[in-house]
């Protein structure tokens, strides 16, 4: 592919993604790759999955796919990780789903993660010249190891709270949809990050009715808390 559109973390917000299906057709993109979370959370699950599954794109599973129990038949169908010509797919790291690969948590929050520890996640190469990965929900362009590693941000979840490995927050600071778009530029990419206006009091809305305020505040925010 020359040419084509990042999407992860849809977190089965119907309406972020259909935002963003909408602008990368608006684009004129006509490939896009996912990097999985595809369903989880109190959102439109149903109506994520059946678009999804209608798109049928090239993509991974991300960590919180395995816990899912609806759509099971579908999400078994994804794999951990894709490889594309010059191209390498996955959602958290090479090796595992659910570490990040380029922020580090930390006892004072998060932090960068530094080259060498990105290295240490990424484990033994070689490596193609392009590296995808979500879970994080930031945005993030990265060198490392002759490779660029993009994490395109989150389509519908633009903050969160963990607990692993240790109580932290990832936000991004506003309620947008983000995705990526890729271009080949002779051995190198040129990467646009992209944040979309969607429908998110719809979103938060359906939150607010399934008992989850607080996925409520973090769509109309894209903070925490």
């Amino acid at each position: 592919m020359e040419r084509f559109a990042a999407i992860a973390d849809v977190h089965g917000n119907r309406w972020a993604l259909e935002a963003v299906l909408d602008d990368i057709a608006r684009s004129g993109v006509r490939d896009t790759v996912n990097l999985g979370d595809n369903l989880f959370g109190p959102l439109d699950l149903d109506g994520t999955a059946e678009l999804l599954m209608r798109l049928d794109l090239p993509g991974v599973s991300g960590n919180q796919d395995r816990e899912m129990t609806e759509h099971r038949e579908w999400l078994d169908t994804l794999p951990f990780q894709m490889e594309l010509p010059g191209i390498l797919l996955f959602h958290g790291t090479p090796r595992y789903d659910d570490v990040y690969l380029l922020d580090t948590v930390h006892a004072q929050g998060v932090s960068p993660a530094t080259d060498g520890e990105i290295r240490e996640r990424l484990g033994a190469g070689p490596f193609p010249s392009l590296a995808l990965c979500g879970h994080t929900h930031i945005p993030r362009v990265v060198a490392c190891r002759d490779s660029l590693i993009v994490n395109p941000g989150s389509v519908g979840l633009q903050a969160y709270q963990d607990d692993q490995p240790l109580p932290h927050v990832m936000e991004t600071g506003s309620p947008h949809a983000r995705y990526a778009i890729l271009e080949r530029d002779g051995d190198t990419w040129r990467v646009e990050q992209r944040q979309i206006r969607y429908d998110w009091e719809a979103a938060a809305h359906w939150a607010s009715d399934h008992g989850r305020p607080d996925w409520a505040f973090r769509l109309r925010h894209g903070r925490a808390r």
